[in-house]
């Protein structure tokens, strides 16, 4: 209080990501570092930039080894002086993470302590322009380990207010109190009440911003409050005038009250309100603040004044989508086209349709068709309206592309035509059944991206699925348990973000490994909780688990249950060893409902007599399919591809979203490693998503086998869903507004666009998993199909 009283509060709006790197090079550097930096750990330079620190006479910092390295590496000269403690104290399960903060403050005064009887030092320490730089990491280690609001995180916030303060005095001794001293106290971000940060709640971009001492202004009277929030009544200091910068905006005041140049790349704004001084000076400090981002305006192409920037950017906005239009234009044709292909493509090869004898060389033939001339034409034409406004080369392919793709569709006549003839005998009022639920069906996969609790409706409607087709008056024990497993998975949408013959031997093996490693995981928390760190018991077995897992079901039999068992066990042992809530109950909950619809699916096969119809617990992953016995496409099996697809976003929205991976919980890997070590944190988690996908996939695999259908064929229907998908998220990328909002809406387009080949490389580990075998004790050799 004493410092509000005598100094400038207010708070500082920091920037999404709220990293500490992005955070800190912000309040030294004065400017928003790019996304690049995230590739080197948060921790190296992409590119060298000039700071606070770089243009003192010295700097003195303390504090940790992840954030001070970088100030120091980019520095001209030797004045930038780093003490850091081991990387190891940087502990989630340490039993005390506020030593961190102590250790800093001891240092601080066991420096100043030498420098009394180092008379080089002692003079370098009395020279201008000198910085001290405290990092203090206790409050967000206790934060992540522990929460906000917790005994220990409220305690080390004591601990750094009693610090602070002796720290002050220290300083104050040392420089004989002559008053040339400024401090200011701030944070590069905050924190959720579930002690996470990286995205842009208010809790995570609102930080305090306290300033006192030489230089800086006194409190003053708050005359009208124009602040929406409750901060000043909160705090009780609805007298106290508060000025609230935003985070590049301490790098010039930090310039201004030692009186160095303001970082070249800074685009922070001088904030007045804070300094104490003349208006000549507060004038030469804003002008000198505006030529430096004059100079930047010189060298970068950036506008300098606010009305100009307004203007320059819907200059730039209109020359950037000047070939908006014509381009996307280009693309739907290309989407349309491709498409329309694929389904020609399933028509003629994988369903039954009469193709009656027709001569269409003129119209669908070779080269020297007709149609071909026309579309050579057409292309020659595009690519002459290019040439002629000097287009790039990336042009050449979006416009061209689609007319390659079109002539295809065009070769493909016969079969469209004899689509069109077959239409009086087709099932039209079926058909158009199919259809509506099919584009119902897309429209709530795409809205499911946006809004989780999508997902819940979709599954509420999955569960009358048995009702409407008729088959819960013929298998009612199987329709039973789908429509049960469907409400109970529906229900986490809406919780908040995070040999041929039968061996049981290994299936009990998989039991005892989901109680062995519920018993770690609760120990592990419990141990972590009483502040007696990672047993190393515990993490052997976490790891043993993590790597059995990947051969335990090559173990097992083949046959179809046994084997998805075996998988779902090794699995769910994985899974569970991370997590934190839950989620821990959602992957048993999905595989009951994929073994729902294994059953619910054969039941299908059985009540339309199916020619080929065979028993489930016969079903060997591991024999060849008769080529014979495949099947052709029907309209149902658009239902089973949808359903796959509807799975697959079920197994990554279920329990999270794409902001929940960028802005993760540490806590999920303790079983594995306390130590802060993102590569290996980021692998684990990244495990974790996949693990619901492997099991979607497994049964996905399942089902092609037991009802005889080609993979080739599935897989087509589904690349024309993702590809109705795709289309609609083209229409929904964004080019403006937060950074936040462009990268969700390019990623959204990205993660369907990929979502076939994805699913093509997943399909082949999930095939040796269900397929493949290894034989111990017997002479015997593999054959990989």
């Amino acid at each position: 209080i004493h410092e509000l009283i005598s100094g400038t509060w207010g708070v500082s709006h920091t920037r999404v990501p709220t990293e500490s790197r992005p955070g800190h090079v912000a309040l030294i550097a004065g400017f928003y570092e790019d996304v690049s930096a995230v590739a080197k750990g948060w921790k190296e330079n992409p590119v060298e930039f000039d700071s606070v620190f770089n243009e003192s006479r010295h700097t003195w910092c303390w504090g940790s080894p992840d954030i001070l390295p970088m100030f120091a590496k980019g520095a001209t000269g030797d004045h930038v002086y780093t003490y850091t403690y081991p990387p190891e104290r940087e502990d989630f399960a340490s039993t005390d993470a506020s030593r961190l903060d102590t250790w800093v403050f001891d240092e601080v005064k066991d420096f100043l302590n030498v420098a009394k009887s180092n008379e080089t030092l002692l003079n370098m320490l009395h020279e201008e322009q000198n910085m001290f730089f405290l990092h203090l990491l206790g409050i967000d280690t206790n934060g992540h380990a522990h929460r906000p609001m917790s005994k220990e995180y409220l305690e080390n916030i004591g601990l750094v207010d009693s610090g602070v303060a002796e720290f002050v005095s220290v300083m104050d001794d040392f420089y004989g109190h002559d008053g040339k001293t400024a401090y200011i106290f701030t944070s590069d971000h905050g924190m959720t009440n579930w002690g996470s940060h990286g995205a842009g709640h208010p809790s995570e971009t609102l930080t305090p911003l306290v300033a006192w001492g030489a230089g800086v202004q006194t409190a003053q009277r708050e005359g009208s409050h124009k602040y929406d929030d409750n901060y000043l009544k909160e705090w009780g200091l609805e007298t106290s005038m508060r000025v609230d910068v935003n985070q590049a905006d301490i790098a010039p005041l930090m310039s201004s009250l030692i009186g160095v140049p303001f970082p070249v790349n800074s685009v922070g704004v001088l904030p007045l309100n804070y300094l104490n001084n003349s208006q000549h000076f507060k004038a030469e400090s804003i002008y000198a603040n505006a030529i430096q981002i004059l100079e930047q305006f010189r060298v970068k192409m950036i506008r300098y004044c606010e009305d100009l920037i307004v203007q320059a950017m819907e200059g730039l906005s209109y020359y950037h989508t000047y070939d908006r239009l014509f381009l996307g234009s280009s693309v739907v044709l290309g989407f349309i086209g491709w498409t329309s292909y694929v389904v020609l493509f399933i028509l003629k090869t994988h369903a039954s349709l009469r193709k009656p004898p027709t001569n269409m060389h003129m119209v669908s033939g070779g080269c020297c068709s007709p149609a071909c001339s026309m579309f050579v034409s057409h292309g020659l034409l595009v690519a002459l309206f290019l040439m002629v406004q000097s287009s790039p080369w990336t042009y050449y392919i979006y416009c061209l592309l689609p007319v390659p793709v079109w002539f295809s569709v065009m070769r493909e006549f016969e079969t469209l035509a004899s689509l069109v003839r077959s239409v009086p005998s087709l099932p039209l009022s079926k058909c158009f059944g199919y259809f509506l639920l099919v584009t119902f069906g897309i429209e709530l996969l795409v809205v499911s991206f946006f809004y989780r609790a999508m997902l819940t409706l979709g599954l509420v409607v999955l569960a009358l699925w048995p009702m409407v087709s008729g088959l819960y008056t013929k298998a009612k024990v199987r329709s039973l348990s789908w429509m049960l497993s469907c409400l109970f998975l529906a229900v986490f949408p809406l919780l908040p973000v995070v040999g041929r013959e039968p061996d049981v031997n290994y299936v009990t093996m998989d039991m005892m490994q989901v109680v062995l490693c519920a018993y770690i995981l609760t120990s592990t928390h419990s141990s972590l909780q009483l502040k007696q760190g990672l047993p190393l018991f515990n993490q052997l077995v976490s790891w043993l688990t993590l790597v059995s897992s990947f051969l335990i079901p090559l173990l097992s039999s083949t046959r179809l249950f046994h084997r998805l068992l075996s998988i779902l066990m090794s699995l769910v042992c994985v899974y569970l060893l991370l997590s934190t809530g839950y989620e821990a109950l959602f992957p048993p909950v999905l595989s009951w409902l994929m073994f729902a619809w294994i059953n619910i699916e054969q039941e299908t096969m059985n009540t339309q007599g199916s020619s080929n119809r065979t028993e489930l617990s016969s079903t060997d992953f591991a024999e060849n399919i008769d080529i014979t016995k495949i099947r052709q496409l029907r309209l149902d099996d658009i239902q089973r591809s949808y359903f796959f697809v509807f799975f697959i976003i079920i197994a990554f929205f279920g329990c999270g979203n794409i902001a929940s991976i960028n802005s993760f919980d540490p806590a999920s890997v303790y079983c594995f490693l306390t130590v802060f070590n993102p590569f290996i944190m980021g692998g684990l988690l990244m495990w974790k998503v996949l693990i619901p996908f492997v099991i979607v996939m497994c049964t996905f695999e399942s089902i092609q086998v037991s009802t005889q259908l080609s993979s080739r064929s599935l897989f087509l229907v589904v690349l024309v869903i993702s590809d109705l998908m795709a289309l609609h998220f083209f229409f929904l990328v964004k080019d403006h507004g937060s950074w936040l909002d462009i990268g969700t809406s390019i990623s959204h387009y990205v993660i369907v666009m990929s979502m076939t080949i994805f699913l093509m490389l997943l399909s082949v580990m999930t095939h040796i998993l269900t397929s493949k075998r290894i034989l111990i004790g017997r002479k015997r050799k593999m054959h990989f199909r």
